[in-house]
């Protein structure tokens, strides 16, 4: 679990690092500010995956007995964010696509978003966010024919370092017969 009380600790000593008063007026509550904020924002690091997939298994069953890939359930522009795991920098604007066939069951549209953000909700590579979106929704639908694409700015890039305000990266996790049915990559773009 997320310790705040350590957190708190560790930006107090932060803000004195970097040559400011942690008790002035402007800084007293930033500490437990920042621990309440990592508590949120980096929620989805209390949970494995496969705990993640507990939490969001709602299944449907009825009319989707046989696998077919006549079949595809795509949600697409679910919005998130992360913080990348090299500099603790936010990655913004993202956008995620999630595909998959059915196999003999349907999750909850809803759920579909929620696990994708749980999944943002730790210190993250962007391709590691698909990779677990896809292991999740897998996991919970008995579907190994999976998809997720993300597009997103990582602040890294942007706001240091090269500072290429425009960049975007995008990556694809490409699953089962959406890696070999032409058909199936058109639900990709």
């Amino acid at each position: 679990m997320i310790d705040k009380k350590a957190i708190e600790e560790h930006i107090r000593g932060i803000l004195i690092a970097l040559g400011d008063d942690p008790d002035r007026e402007g800084l007293k509550e930033t500490p437990a500010r920042v621990a309440a904020m990592y508590e949120e924002v980096f929620e989805g690091m209390n949970y494995t995956n496969h705990e993640i997939a507990e939490m969001f298994d709602k299944c449907f069953e009825e009319g989707f007995e046989e696998k077919t890939s006549d079949r595809v359930v795509v949600v697409k522009d679910i919005d998130l964010f992360s913080y990348c795991e090299h500099h603790l920098a936010l990655m913004y604007d993202m956008k995620a696509s999630v595909a998959y066939i059915p196999n003999g069951k349907v999750i909850g549209l809803s759920k579909i978003a929620r696990v994708c953000d749980m999944a943002a909700k730790r210190l993250q590579l962007q391709e590691r966010i698909g990779s677990d979106i896809a292991d999740i929704i897998s996991e919970i639908t008995g579907s190994e024919d999976v998809a997720v694409t993300i597009e997103g700015c990582h602040s890294c890039v942007s706001a240091r370092g090269i500072k290429k305000e425009n960049a975007k990266t995008f990556t694809a996790e490409i699953r089962g017969k959406f890696r070999t049915d032409p058909a199936l990559q058109m639900y990709l773009r």
